[in-house]
């Protein structure tokens, strides 16, 4: 099928505009002729269209879409007789989270914590219906008046029941390196702990400018998150509270087990600072290797420090098929 460009007929939508071309599909502003609002419409690429398997996670994204009826979460319509593979999406107005810190790089911090409570409690609501985001970061929330938000492209969005779904060009599964939990680095589907991850690596973000691994590529980012916890955030930004950092440790835990384990507990915690108790801030001892003997404890740092680039390759090989 030929590119869809402005002017386009695609069923009763007029397209409007191109808003972002992505590696799996192109989002196009839309106006909707029957009811006469804008709507987002969006059309996988033809590859995409002619694999078998990557239609059914289009259409696994747009069952999940369609599960979901929260302020905070993008509304995906009903689909009805079409033409040709495509999705229709809620049209939302406002700036995307990314392009806020890319202007201001900081956020003060009571404006931080009301996006991340935002964020908190629409997360609620998602994974009490059994779906995971899995690729949380500031590309996908959008920021409306007074700081509402909305969660939008659940392109590796999962239901926790649902079967695992692989094909050739696995990257995308595996989420964005800055927000990525470490079990994910480590293959895992994740699970809602993993958005909370996520959660507080955007949190850590908005606080100091920066988020909490930084590296010269996306292996070095995925390697320091297995490896090692960020810098203590009141060590970047000496105005936040204690308990605001110690909220922060919580939700960037390495082990899922130690996290926070539902959206609604941080939730609280940020509600509610005054009474979260602060354990002291100490950098822990590498994955508490202090007494493995020299060898021992220089292969397993060998063996973690492989895994991304396993995945890396897996990726490259798997991409070539």
């Amino acid at each position: 099928m030929s590119p869809l460009e402005p002017g386009d007929m695609l069923d009763h939508y007029r397209i409007e505009q191109t808003v972002a071309r992505g590696g799996m599909s192109v989002l196009f502003k839309a106006t909707d002729l029957h009811a006469g609002h804008a709507v987002a419409i969006k059309v996988p690429h033809a590859e995409m269209a002619a694999d078998p398997i990557l239609v059914e996670r289009f259409k696994r994204e747009e069952e999940i879409g369609q599960t979901l009826d929260h302020p905070g979460v993008v509304k995906t319509y009903n689909s009805e007789q079409r033409s040709r593979l495509y999705m229709v999406i809620e049209w939302v107005d406002g700036r995307l989270l990314r392009s806020i810190l890319n202007e201001e790089r900081k956020l003060p911090i009571d404006r931080a914590v009301r996006i991340a409570l935002a964020v908190c409690e629409a997360l609620d609501s998602m994974h009490k219906h059994g779906v995971v985001h899995r690729d949380l970061k500031p590309e996908n929330i959008m920021v409306g008046e007074g700081d509402t938000i909305k969660l939008i492209d659940f392109g590796i969005a999962m239901k926790e029941d649902a079967r695992r779904l692989t094909y050739a060009g696995t990257s995308p599964l595996l989420g964005t390196p800055d927000y990525i939990s470490p079990e994910q680095v480590k293959g895992q589907r994740g699970d809602q702990r993993s958005d909370i991850y996520a959660l507080g690596a955007m949190l850590y973000e908005m606080l100091t400018g920066e988020p909490p691994f930084t590296g010269p590529n996306p292996l070095a980012v995925m390697n320091e998150r297995l490896l090692n916890d960020p810098k203590p955030v009141r060590k970047v930004n000496s105005a936040i509270s204690p308990a605001l950092g110690e909220i922060l440790s919580r939700a960037l835990e390495r082990e899922p087990r130690h996290r926070y384990q539902t959206a609604s507990e941080m939730s609280w915690d940020l509600e509610h600072q005054e009474l979260v108790g602060v354990e002291p801030e100490v950098q822990r001892p590498l994955l508490g290797l202090k007494g493995l003997p020299g060898g021992r404890k220089m292969l397993l740092y060998l063996s973690l420090a492989l895994v991304p680039l396993v995945l890396f390759g897996l990726m490259l090989l798997l991409a070539r098929r």
